[in-house]
């Protein structure tokens, strides 16, 4: 009787196992498609079938269309791709912005219903207009469209990250006021051949951050960066080989102001407009000219003349520059070289 019972109960554990076991427990692509010719016909359900901290690369294909939903990454995935058929005709969409009204899905209980008893409904807030959000780490995002097309009625993010070693390749990041939001100090992100267009701070953030070969595009005259870099981070943005536009109607455009104190933005080997302000950089509050780390090196175009800058930003020597590589900017606290 007991051996019976003994094989019932293994049996029992095996069948159990093979209905719990997930199919994309593997390496194999996922394909999203609108139309239902996938798998998966929201980014969001092939995010959740991934296995946590899965030692191995997974693809998220997305075919073309326009997927309008608010896409988190968890903390616990990794070595995920998600990947756009066409990245002018791949896009993840949604229309949050600072100040909607909040429908309480954000909040605790407690506090939902102590709100709700007055009649008190919050704002929504910069930081909860996101169209993505990748709290993970080591995930990668290829040819694709982010997007917040909210009115501009506040902040609208379309990219935000908390995650380290983050790679985005060939993308597009369309908004307006704070289209991309680098929400973690310490954490590594590439930015390679993507296009990024906005309004005011429409790159802001504490992370270390590297843009190379990427488009800047300002839709108005303000502010292009707004870096928050930590005082004992090294690095914070540092644009290479990019290109800085401007629509037709701007002409007093700033390459950034320091959103904290020791904010850190460098441009080298760019082309810089005439639409770039002769000072180059504002101070935002006037004591931060005594702490912000504004610095330019080799840049071309009408907009890279140095000789009206503001007195506190510096111009690099060759030798300085020389040193600013990726390797020695994304090995601050450990090694990585993204492929």
């Amino acid at each position: 009787m007991n051996r019976l019972l003994t094989t019932i109960i293994t049996l029992c554990g095996v069948c159990c196992g093979i209905h719990a076991a997930n199919n994309y427990d593997n390496p194999d692509t996922i394909v999203v498609s609108r139309d239902g010719t996938g798998q998966f016909r929201t980014v969001t359900e092939a995010i959740e079938v991934c296995r946590a901290f899965m030692d191995y690369h997974k693809v998220i294909f997305v075919k073309r269309g326009t997927y309008k939903e608010k896409v988190i990454v968890p903390q616990w995935l990794q070595n995920v791709e998600i990947c756009g058929e066409d990245r002018d005709q791949t896009i993840i969409t949604y229309d949050d912005h600072a100040n909607i009204t909040m429908d309480g899905s954000f909040w605790p209980k407690e506090v939902k219903e102590q709100l709700l008893a007055m009649g008190d409904r919050p704002k929504l807030g910069t930081f909860r207009s996101f169209t993505v959000r990748v709290d993970a780490n080591d995930i990668t995002f290829k040819n694709i469209t982010i997007e917040n097309n909210a009115a501009r009625l506040g902040q609208a993010v379309a990219l935000h990250t908390q995650g380290d070693r983050l790679l985005f390749v060939n993308c597009r990041f369309l908004g307006n006021q704070d289209t991309v939001y680098t929400g973690m100090p310490y954490t590594r992100l590439l930015f390679r051949d993507c296009y990024i267009e906005g309004t005011t701070d429409f790159i802001f953030g504490p992370s270390t951050a590297w843009f190379e070969h990427c488009t800047i595009y300002c839709k108005i005259n303000s502010y292009i960066t707004a870096a928050s870099t930590p005082q004992d981070a090294a690095y914070g943005y540092v644009f290479n080989n990019c290109t800085v536009t401007a629509a037709p109607s701007a002409d007093k455009i700033y390459l950034g102001r320091p959103w904290r104190d020791y904010g850190y933005t460098l441009f080298m080997n760019c082309d810089l407009p005439k639409q770039i302000r002769p000072e180059g950089w504002h101070h935002w509050q006037k004591e931060r000219e005594q702490t912000a780390r504004y610095l330019e090196y080799n840049n071309r175009g009408e907009g890279a003349k140095t000789d009206a800058r503001v007195g506190w930003s510096r111009q690099l020597t060759k030798k300085e520059a020389q040193q600013v590589t990726q390797e020695r900017v994304f090995s601050q606290k450990s090694e990585w070289m993204p492929k």
